[in-house]
């Protein structure tokens, strides 16, 4: 019998009771997975480290580090800090707007200390914080209670629109599902989803005429019909399929993609970098990957579920969702099946900002799991 005391359930941990209850199997996924991100990086450069795979590896391992480290912060720290992560995310995408840097067609950077950044993805990760700490301290009731709704709605959509402002219509997709999903999750009544879906639909026309930009309009008529315009706004979601295509169902093999070797994939190392994959490992690869982040997706929905605290539970999921919407989006644009929208595929695609934004994520998600047993009353702050 194991006479080991269950350090989770003590409030004090000592940092090697804490490295103790780290999900290992869970980080050994995130590693292998992003595994596969530096051998994609490695093979669209044509075999080689350079550019895209040594930097890669490099922004992993801080990303890796930046994880343990969070995990390593009591949960109920994260409670106290959540809005003035959020009040930083949302400076820096006013600054964005201000004096963003332009980046093909779209300000979404902004250069800190020779360092560039990209607000919107520490957004979306401040976003889950401070509506999770919000939607705690209210009871089922209280969630659909008008003011209560209107402070949240406001949390999500004002930086939805610094977000779109940019502009960034992937990133502000998931920023209002990652908020919605948490208020459904928190308990919001249906008698509020219900019109606020009709709401959606009877808006899509407006959007159409009044908010979208000519370049996002020409990707949804591009997504209904590709073949139209094949060699010029329709070229990179027919590669993509092609690339995908060739890859039948076991692939040309590692180093045998054509499309990313001879450029005709576009964005091969970011946006676009599944396809590559799929192009070399087949259908049956493709799978193989989604197999494994399914699994890292029903682990974090486990640690949810394990959570004593409602900030725990709520932190836990919408950093587990936020992650699937990641997955999913890009998944269902490299294929064809929405319109192309921008958004990488996690822990695989190139990018400093995403991927220690990811790690973060996957960092709280790990300090929920760590503070597992520690109770927070649903009235009070944290322990700061």
């Amino acid at each position: 019998m194991n006479t080991r005391p269950y350090a989770a359930a003590r409030r004090t941990l000592s940092i090697v009771d804490k490295l103790y209850e780290v999900n290992w199997g869970l980080v050994l996924l995130i590693t292998i997975i992003a595994c596969v991100g530096f051998a994609m990086q490695y093979s669209v450069a044509g075999g080689s480290f350079t550019p895209w795979a040594t930097p890669q590896i490099w922004k992993f391992v801080i990303g890796f580090f930046i994880l343990i480290v969070v995990a390593m912060v009591d949960v109920r720290v994260w409670l106290d800090l959540a809005y003035p992560a959020y009040a930083a995310s949302l400076l820096l995408l006013i600054a964005v707007v201000i004096a963003g840097h332009v980046g093909k067609g779209a300000e979404r950077w902004i250069t800190m200390g020779g360092l560039g950044l990209q607000p919107s993805e520490l957004m979306k990760i401040s976003l889950v914080m401070a509506l999770a700490r919000y939607l705690h301290g209210l009871s089922v009731e209280d969630v659909s209670k008008p003011f209560r709704l209107l402070t949240a709605l406001a949390m999500i959509l004002i930086p939805a629109v610094f977000v779109f402002l940019q502009p960034n219509l992937g990133t502000t997709l998931i920023i209002l599902a990652d908020g919605a999903s948490l208020l459904f999750l928190a308990g919001l009544s249906w008698w509020w989803i219900a019109p606020a879906l009709a709401s959606v639909a009877v808006a899509i026309p407006t959007a159409w005429q009044f908010v979208l930009h000519d370049y996002q309009k020409q990707r949804v008529l591009t997504f209904l019909d590709p073949e139209s315009d094949a060699l010029g706004a329709g070229w990179n979601i027919t590669q993509a399929k092609i690339a995908i295509g060739s890859g039948g169902l076991t692939g040309k093999g590692f180093l045998g993609g054509t499309q990313s070797r001879l450029n005709f994939l576009p964005e091969k190392q970011t946006d676009f970098i599944f396809t590559n994959f799929g192009e070399e490992f087949g259908f049956v690869g493709c799978i193989a990957l989604l197999i494994l982040y399914a699994v890292v997706i029903g682990y974090g929905i486990q640690i949810a579920n394990n959570a004593r605290s409602q900030f725990g539970r709520l932190l836990a999921m919408g950093i587990t969702l936020n992650f699937f919407f990641y997955l999913m989006i890009n998944n269902m644009m490299v294929m064809g099946l929405i319109p192309v929208v921008g958004i990488p595929m996690p822990l695989i695609s190139y990018g400093g900002s995403a991927m220690w934004s990811v790690m973060f994520g996957f960092g709280l998600l790990m300090s929920v799991h760590v503070h597992r047993q520690v109770e927070i009353p649903r009235h009070s702050g944290g322990i700061i």
